[in-house]
């Protein structure tokens, strides 16, 4: 008996019947490298506000019983909200991580996040950004030697 084995890719046609394809389709393909976990969390955040908007839950004590964590936790998570809007835009379209560790945790956001003024959160934003982008070039670098 003979196996042969090959990836098969379909492509919808009309009236939602399937045909074959000789390569996947973009929804079909899976991106490498996983999203970022402070990309999962500013995504997170609008989440909530807007359960709270809805009213689907009156607060975020409710969030916090729901979710199984604690108030202070998701108030930490609500206060990425407080960043400027082109922040949290490129929170969201983090690059993929490839390998390793996240290079910007949510914990260094903290700081950021508690300060009232746009300005000076940009300037804290692309310090973090700068020593992300140095952390994974060193970190490169040194898989490199060994």
């Amino acid at each position: 008996m003979i196996t042969i084995t090959k990836k098969v890719y379909f492509t919808k046609a009309d009236r939602g019947r399937r045909r074959l394809a000789d390569q996947p389709s973009a929804s079909q393909t899976v991106p490498e490298g996983r999203t970022p976990r402070l990309a999962k969390l500013m995504a997170l955040a609008i989440h909530f506000a807007e359960l709270i908007r809805t009213g689907r839950c009156p607060d975020m004590t409710e969030i916090a019983r729901a979710a199984l964590v604690t108030q202070p936790r998701v108030s930490q998570v609500m206060n990425l909200l407080h960043l400027a809007p082109d922040i949290q835009e490129e929170i969201l379209f983090l690059p993929r991580v490839r390998v390793g560790r996240d290079p910007i945790p949510e914990r260094r956001m903290r700081r950021v996040c508690r300060e009232p003024s746009f300005v000076r959160q940009r300037a804290l934003w692309a310090a973090i950004q700068a020593g992300a982008k140095q952390s994974t070039s060193e970190h490169r670098g040194a898989d490199v030697d060994h």
